[in-house]
């Protein structure tokens, strides 16, 4: 064995391929039953018997099978006295069917004469030699896709059904090959990073082949390097005691020394053996905005900073922090530094605009999010708290060489956790404040240009021959402009664009401080003015766009919105965006995009010169409208049949409409940020009412986990400027959606808090949306609390308020839930009843993939487990499964996950328990919250003892324990009781 890359993995002896022929058109499996087509049509096998021939005749690959070998190869030592006759019977037969040429009798014997690709075992053949060159020349990637197609080969056990002690060498001979094809498989799924998604698999494998230790070693390293350590020992407690057990001997001695590093916490086992990659492709961040082509000056800053980072290459991490005044060109210099040092850092460049200059600085948790996806670490892999995300960034830009250009940067305490923290790689950061307490540091601080860089940066744009021509007016031009980049280059860009006019001209405009700020802060004083000379020579229509797009909060802003906003054409729309982009008003990196900075100046800008003031306030109530109106479209496209829709304010500009559900969810999605920005935005203006309801169209941000913690804090938002408001519908609109996201997070009590006074609010307000979704989203929490007669008569409640407003869909979904109650009490007939009540609304009204059929199937699934209905439970949950999936929805995919482990574990098949709970485990990773974690890790750790692995069960049964105490949660008892040596059977 190599112990470096793990199993060598043999590949049967080949030969070369035989000429085409006649015959190239047949094509024949041996990998799954034996088959033989010719083109697409399916030729007639015959009988086993017939079957054993072909294959014994394919398997020799061309070379002649004697009628001896081929007595032996059907029947071992005792043949019928008229095996020859027979054998030349079962050729006769099948010469008729494959052809006179495909077929020939030879040396007394039989062979086939096909091309080697009609094959499927020397198709796998070559796929794996090829993954073997893929690997010997370190291109695991490339490995693992042949690898991966090899094994697909496979349709089940190989030569199924065939008779003969030939066919059954040849049957366990390829299982063999099959194990070793997956052990290198996972082996480069460790190598490359994917420990996590490996588990589930390894667990199954394990269960059905207990005495392979290799599989069991693959394990211990991918529950290891997952973060579970007590598991990783514990699967070497188990494969000691089983080999003990079963064989009298003791694990191997890689098995027991790997033991050994998972006990002394060995870095170097904890990281893959090679850089991480994901699993399609190595992921190489490029995301550092364009260089401009005309830089200028700054020679000994790009020298000062160009040698620091260079210092990466060695055992330090360099940090550079970049300090100066609003629009003195911090980002252009950083930027052209980065671009020049890209060949020290081969593996990418990460960039973020911290927004640390406006009144809502990027957090650090959403940035190590984007960061992490940008490295090609999946959603389900990120991780809920800042610290946790900040460990799992450091760890996978460990071994690599990237850079990160932290722009905009509020203060030392937002980007420490941004710091990659390893050797080989850098962070440049830029500023407006001093970064003194940043340890470690190398601190830059950039003043404005030097006259001559000035005017060689306003030259290069403008033109030598008109600068030459009025020496002394591009002179006084620059320093009206303060010396700042920033300044010159938007009156250059103004000057280059008029070719009528002269450089005096432009000077003697500048000259003029009429429309300038009157109130400056002398530190501020350049900054302001720079942003003044833009904006005063913009064309009317220019600086419309430019006040109204400022007013909206939110990273960036698609050109619908956009479009909306300004009450304006898309087209219309765009050349204007465009054109504020020619002028560096709107950030060039993505149109749309503001620079924090002149967003506050556009807002300054419409609050004194956008009349009437109203203007304003219905520019966001259009943006306000085309949000809520598209939203309302993808909400109806996902649970079809729902009255909200009816309840909510009416919408005067339109939205967008989606023909198809994934470009719907795709909106919805890239969206999310500016959606729930508007929301907390417009509840602060004025707007609650409008502002809930939208909160209530997007309410799948909150339930797909990835977005919980933003719509949380929009929520609150809203839900406290209704209260202030006197907004009693808005109110409790935006508390049941509260109430919601504090379910999905696992956070019960707070929910019942928010959904109890959602109630008595919507009872004053007399609001049927409310007073039906209130007592819905209390019944679930009562559910899940064991609170059942409360829980009973919540969802009374909300079905007969469901009733009342006609609202069918939202029946349905009461009922359901009124089904998991009556299971959970022992009503078992009364639950799949409810259930199917449910289930038959839903399907009256819904598309085979709407969302709210998927819910009605996870209820039904669970009240067939229940009645012992395990066939009709794993059809529910399995569709279930695949519409949860494909609407985006992590916390329900990963809890139907987890209710497939418990259908298994009912049906006593405790691998598969086991292998389901682990990707339950992994999809449901931060989100959920911890009580679903835990009732993951008990059906777990039943599943692992089902298949002998009786200490990690353990441990999942102690981890799962310790989160319910702290929880005061009553599963603490049961889980006690598998921890009790005498509650484990």
């Amino acid at each position: 064995m190599d112990r470096d890359h793990g199993p060598r993995v043999r590949v049967p002896e080949q030969r070369a391929p035989e000429e085409p022929g006649a015959a190239d058109s047949l094509r024949f499996t041996v990998l799954g039953p034996v088959r033989a087509w010719r083109g697409a049509q399916a030729l007639p096998s015959g009988s086993p018997q017939q079957r054993a021939l072909l294959a014994a005749l394919l398997l020799r690959e061309g070379r002649t099978a004697t009628a001896n070998e081929l007595i032996d190869a059907f029947w071992g030592e005792d043949p019928p006295s008229q095996a020859k006759a027979t054998i030349r019977t079962y050729a006769s037969r099948l010469r008729k069917i494959l052809g006179q040429e495909t077929l020939v009798s030879e040396s007394g014997g039989y062979a086939l004469r096909i091309g080697r690709g009609a094959l499927d075992l020397t198709l796998a053949q070559d796929l794996a030699a090829g993954a073997e060159k893929a690997r010997a020349s370190g291109d695991r990637c490339q490995a693992r896709t042949l690898i991966n197609k090899v094994l697909g080969l496979w349709d089940g056990e190989a030569l199924a059904s065939v008779p003969g002690p030939y066919a059954e060498n040849q049957r366990t001979r390829l299982e063999e090959w099959r194990l070793q094809l997956t052990e290198a498989r996972l082996d480069l799924d460790l190598e490359v990073g994917s420990h996590a998604e490996a588990v589930s698999e390894l667990t199954a494998l394990t269960a059905a082949h207990p005495l392979r230790e290799r599989l069991r070693e693959l394990l211990m390293v991918a529950l290891y390097r997952s973060g579970r350590q007590a598991e990783a020992l514990a699967v070497y407690a188990d494969t000691r005691r089983l080999l003990a057990e079963e064989l009298g001997v003791d694990p191997r001695p890689e098995l027991a020394q790997l033991q050994q590093r998972i006990l002394r916490a060995d870095e170097e086992l904890a990281r893959p053996a090679d850089e991480p990659a994901p699993a399609a492709a190595p992921v190489k961040p490029a995301q550092l905005p364009a260089t401009v082509p005309d830089f200028t000056g700054r020679d000994s800053f790009v020298r000062d900073l160009g040698a620091q980072l260079a210092t990466a290459e060695g055992s330090v991490m360099a940090v550079s922090a970049l300090a100066g005044i609003g629009g003195v060109g911090k980002t252009t210099l950083a930027v052209h530094v980065a671009h020049q040092a890209r060949p020290h850092f081969p593996d990418g460049q990460l960039y973020v605009d911290l927004q640390g200059a406006g009144a809502r600085a990027a957090e650090p948790e959403t940035v190590l999010g984007s960061f992490l996806r940008a490295l090609g670490t999946a959603d389900s892999a990120i991780p809920d708290t800042l610290d946790e995300r900040a460990a799992l960034y450091r760890s996978t830009l460990d071994g690599r060489r990237i850079l990160v250009l932290l722009d905009n940067a509020h203060d030392a305490a937002q980007i420490r956790p941004l710091l990659p923290g390893t050797p080989g790689c850098a962070a440049l950061v830029t500023s407006r404040v001093r970064m003194v307490d940043l340890a470690g540091a190398h601190l830059v601080d950039l003043d404005v240009m030097a006259p001559d860089e000035a005017l060689q940066l306003f030259t290069r744009i403008v033109g030598a021959e008109r600068v030459g021509a009025e020496r002394e007016a591009a002179l006084d031009v620059v320093a009206a402009c303060g010396f700042l980049p920033l300044a010159i280059r938007i009156a250059a860009s103004r000057l280059a664009a008029r070719r009528t006019w002269t450089v005096s001209v432009l000077a003697g405009k500048l000259a003029d401080e009429r429309r300038r700020l009157d109130e400056l802060q002398a530190g501020d004083l350049a900054v302001k003015a720079t942003f003044e000379l833009g904006y005063g020579q913009l064309e009317p229509a220019q600086a419309r766009a430019f006040r109204l797009l400022g007013l909206a909060d939110g990273p960036d802003i698609s050109l619908a919105a956009a479009a909306a906003l300004l009450n304006l054409e898309p087209h219309t729309a765009e050349d204007l965006l465009e054109a504020l982009v020619d002028t560096s008003l709107l950030e060039s990196a993505a149109p749309g995009r503001y620079h924090d900075l002149v967003r506050l100046y556009a807002r300054a800008c419409a609050e004194r010169d956008e009349q009437p003031p109203v203007e304003r306030e219905l520019a966001l109530s259009r943006l306000l409208d085309f949000y809520l109106a598209t939203a309302a479209g993808v909400y109806a496209l996902e649970r079809p049949g729902e009255r909200v829709l009816d309840h909510f304010t009416r919408t005067e500009y339109p939205g967008l409409v989606f023909p198809l559900r994934e470009t719907a969810l795709d909106w919805l999605f890239t969206e999310s940020s500016g959606l729930l920005a508007c929301a907390r935005q417009s509840a602060a203006i004025g707007m609650p009412k409008r502002a809930s309801d939208l909160l209530m169209a997007v309410v799948d941000l909150g339930e797909s986990g990835a977005n919980s913690h933003q719509f949380a804090t929009a929520a609150k938002a809203v839900s406290d400027a209704a209260r202030a408001a006197g907004e009693a519908q808005a109110e409790a609109r935006a508390r049941t959606m509260l109430s919601h996201v504090h379910s999905v997070s696992g956070r019960f009590a707070e929910a019942d808090a928010e959904a109890s006074r959602a109630l008595a609010l919507g009872q004053r307000a007399e609001d049927p949306v409310s007073l039906g979704q209130a007592p819905n989203q209390r019944g679930i929490i009562a559910l899940y609390e064991n609170r059942h007669e409360d829980a009973e008569a919540h969802l009374t409640q909300a079905m007969a308020a469901f009733r009342a407003d006609g609202n069918k869909p939202g029946e349905a979904a009461a009922l359901c839930n009124l089904s998991r109650v009556h299971l959970a009490t022992g009503r078992t007939s009364s639950a799949v009843h409810l259930a199917q009540q449910g289930v038959a609304i839903y399907e009256g009204d819904a598309t085979d993939l709407a969302l709210r059929l998927a819910n009605g199937k996870y209820a039904l699934g669970l009240a067939f487990i229940g009645s012992e209905q395990m066939p009709r439970a794993r059809d529910a949950l399995l569709e279930a499964l695949q519409i949860f999936r494909e609407s985006r929805q992590q916390l329900w995919h990963g809890m139907t996950l987890f209710r497939l482990a418990e259908l298994h574990l009912a049906e006593q098949d405790g691998a598969q328990a086991a292998a389901h709970a682990e990707q339950a485990l992994a999809v449901l990773r931060g989100i959920g919250g911890d009580w679903r974690r835990a009732n993951v890790l008990a059906v777990l750790g039943r599943g692992l003892t089902a298949i002998g692995q009786r200490d990690r069960a353990q441990v999942c049964w102690s981890e799962a324990l310790a989160i319910f105490e702290e929880l005061r949660s009553p599963e603490a008892a049961s889980v006690r009781a598998l921890l009790n040596p005498a509650g484990v059977s």
